[in-house]
C-alpha cells in the first residue's frame, strides 16, 4: 500500500472512529505530534514579529547594530582564551 492511500485511510478512520479509540491512538502518538508542531504558525510568526518590531522602536528593548553584536562577541572570545 502507498503512502498516500496509508494517509487517506487513516483520515478517513479518524473522522468516523470512536472516541475512546481515537483517545487511545493519540495517546500512543502524542509526543510525535508535539515535536512536529510549529509554534509559530503563520498568524503567531505574524504577531510575533509585529510586537517585536513595535518593542524595538519605541526604545522597550535594547537593540545592537551588526558591528556592536561582532565586537561583543569577539570581545567574549577573547576574553575565554585568556582565562
Amino acid at each position: 500500500m502507498d503512502i498516500n492511500t496509508v494517509r487517506q485511510r487513516l483520515y478517513d478512520y479518524v473522522r468516523v472512529a470512536e472516541e475512546k479509540k481515537l483517545k487511545a491512538i493519540y495517546t500512543m502518538i502524542e509526543a510525535e505530534i508535539d515535536s512536529h508542531v510549529n509554534p509559530l504558525d503563520d498568524r503567531g510568526l505574524i504577531a510575533t514579529l509585529d510586537r517585536r518590531s513595535a518593542e524595538m522602536k519605541s526604545g522597550k528593548v535594547k537593540t545592537y547594530t551588526l558591528e556592536e553584536t561582532k565586537n561583543m562577541a569577539r570581545g567574549k572570545a577573547a576574553s575565554k582564551r585568556v582565562a
